[in-house]
């Protein structure tokens, strides 16, 4: 059952149009990214969803509920986490979160909250106190109050360090875990390849594709990269590898004994390893990377911009 639908919506700012024609569900259960450059139209596709703003053409419905009509109702069991949020600076953090939980009648104590989020030392500072990834990591404590059956998510590791990072992931996967729906927007493409099960690239208001990481990775045509180290790089050895059936890219890495060889799927890689070894270079050790999902928004919006479209 899809709890979050868009259907053939626009959003117009007088001459500006930041969405257009956007079609897209965001199924029970699942973890969806929301992809796209800046001014992309993320932030407004998420203040239709949360009635903030109008359609200008379509329909929203959240759990089988008209937007524009039962925000009310929505909001209720939706936790949210606005790019803009503000604190109040004279309050505590658990002041904050006591204030969120009247607010939402819900049951929840602000110590537990605050203890998931890392604030717990914390807790009884003034907010006008925090630092930015503080701040970020209180504001992710208020989405999560109430136990929302959907969390709708902006741009939610902004000014988060490595350790806050790693906190976030972890509390998405226990949100999905216990039933929880997540749409959530990301400039950090490697956080939406580890947690999403579907993500969609907007670009100038449009969505240009949707899918799992790996149906975007393999629409974008980018290939897995695999790095060779040799004892020494002879002329000949660049030239071999990208011969081999399968391989369609070859660079050497400059002022290094490393080669990086794009293949298009096992045989090829072991293909390339053969002619390594076949040759007078002698193979010290060999790395395979996954395919950085950065690599296919760069290409896939790349394309849009040139007016190529999505195949």
């Amino acid at each position: 059952m899809a709890v979050v639908e868009f259907d053939g919506v626009a959003k117009r700012f007088g001459t500006v149009t930041a969405v257009e024609d956007l079609s897209l569900a965001v199924e029970e259960g699942e973890v969806y990214g929301f992809l796209g450059p800046n001014g992309a139209g993320k932030t407004t596709t998420f203040n239709l969803l949360l009635d903030f703003v109008d359609p200008s053409r379509g329909s929203v419905s959240v759990f089988g509920r008209d937007a524009s009509t039962e925000s009310t109702y929505i909001r209720r069991r939706t936790g949210v986490l606005a790019e803009d949020y503000g604190m109040y600076a004279r309050l505590t953090g658990r002041e904050h979160l006591r204030f969120a939980i009247r607010t939402k009648d819900a049951a929840d104590d602000p110590a537990d909250l605050l203890e998931r989020v890392g604030l717990r030392d914390a807790a009884d500072r003034r907010a006008g106190s925090y630092s930015k990834g503080m701040r970020q990591r209180l504001a992710i404590a208020v989405a999560l109050v109430g136990s929302p059956d959907l969390l709708v998510l902006d741009e939610p590791s902004s000014g988060l360090d490595p350790n806050g990072g790693a906190m976030f992931r972890r509390l998405i996967r226990e949100e999905r875990d216990r039933g929880a729906t997540v749409f959530l927007s990301s400039h950090l493409l490697e956080e939406v390849q580890a947690l999403c099960d579907r993500a969609g690239i907007l670009s100038d208001g449009r969505l240009l594709v949707e899918g799992t990481v790996d149906e975007l990775l393999a629409r974008a045509t980018v290939r897995p990269k695999m790095t060779v180290e040799v004892d020494r790089i002879p002329d000949t050895l660049p030239r071999a590898l990208g011969d081999v059936d399968g391989v369609s890219e070859v660079t050497t890495r400059e002022d290094s004994r490393e080669l990086d060889v794009r293949c298009i799927d096992g045989q090829s890689k072991f293909r390339a390893l053969s002619a390594v070894v076949e040759s007078s270079a002698e193979l010290v050790d060999f790395e395979t990377a996954a395919v950085p999902l950065n690599e296919a928004f760069q290409q896939i919006t790349d394309r849009a911009t040139d007016g190529g479209g999505d195949d």
